[in-house]
């Protein structure tokens, strides 16, 4: 069975603006799972809200001095998703292994966190995994489940081995997280380090922990925002980054080679549709400034 097989096609494509797959630099996947969530519920909804918000939006992004109309990009829709949190990851897998060797760049819409893990046991190729995000994800098993959103980053480094994890945005951990972070050096900025650091040192610590990365996988939960930014996520934590500062350090991050990047945990029901907005809003950003790198 072809890949294609098991996508359900979208009744809005992301932008307004639809390439044929093959001459497409960046094929966008809505992945609707929702299965291990443990507070709010809903970002199944997700890539529908989102794609319903990104053709309300003005196309040129500032920052990169780019318009991402001019962008090829291909909406394949969203994947079949099931009940089985293990066969929906082996099918994101597949997905993004095919997307990845026809030489096109996947964008992935959640759906929880968890779907990450499939997306990076997809990429065979040495890559370092920068997270957006307000937790660090790294227990070992919670409310008895071993694979869910609370856990993905663990399983991440278990089982996909990926050069280096640098997580930005943290500022909600438990101690088992924090001891196995330390102890395997899995690198983290928190919030209120970043705050007593100021824009320019941060972003110069995040240069210095990519500098001998060859290639990223970019993941963003929305709760790396502030709930004043983003409320309709599913684990809001108060302290986060205003939608500037974390523009601003997407743009730098995105200097570095992206090879792949998804958005994740936006619940849109629990807001009148902003937080879709500037989900919609950052992914049309990081197209740009990934374009603008190509581009120079």
């Amino acid at each position: 069975m072809s890949y294609r097989e098991l996508f359900v096609s979208p009744s809005v494509v992301f932008g307004g603006f639809q390439r044929s797959f093959e001459e497409a630099d960046y094929v966008i996947v809505g992945v609707p799972l929702d299965v291990t969530s443990t507070f709010r519920a809903g970002c199944r909804f997700a890539p529908s809200a989102i794609r319903q918000a990104s053709v309300n939006l003005e196309t040129y992004s500032f920052r990169a001095g780019f318009d991402a109309e001019d962008l090829m990009v291909h909406d394949l829709g969203d994947l079949h998703v099931t009940g089985k949190v293990d066969e929906t990851l082996s099918r994101l897998e597949v997905v993004v292994k095919e997307i990845l060797e026809a030489e096109k760049l996947p964008v992935l819409i959640g759906g929880e966190h968890t779907l990450t893990l499939g997306a990076t046991e997809g990429v065979d190729e040495d890559f370092a995994i920068v997270g957006f995000d307000a937790h660090l994800d790294l227990r070992n098993e919670y409310v008895g489940l071993v694979t869910s959103h609370t856990t993905f980053m663990r399983r991440i480094y278990e089982q996909v081995k990926p050069q280096k994890i640098l997580e930005i945005g943290t500022r909600a951990v438990c101690k088992e997280e924090l001891d196995f972070a330390k102890s395997h050096r899995i690198q983290f900025l928190s919030v209120q380090q970043m705050m007593e650091d100021g824009l320019k040192k941060t972003i110069q610590k995040i240069e210095n922990s990519l500098s001998d990365s060859n290639k990223i996988y970019l993941t963003i939960d929305m709760d790396v925002l502030d709930p004043a930014f983003a409320p309709a996520v599913q684990n809001p934590e108060p302290e986060g980054l205003d939608i500037h500062t974390f523009l601003r350090l997407l743009y730098e991050t995105c200097k570095h080679p992206v090879l792949a990047f998804d958005l994740v945990e936006v619940a849109p029901h629990y807001d009148t549709g902003t937080t879709a907005i500037e989900a919609a809003k950052i992914i049309l950003e990081i197209l740009c400034y990934i374009e603008k790198r190509r581009r120079t």
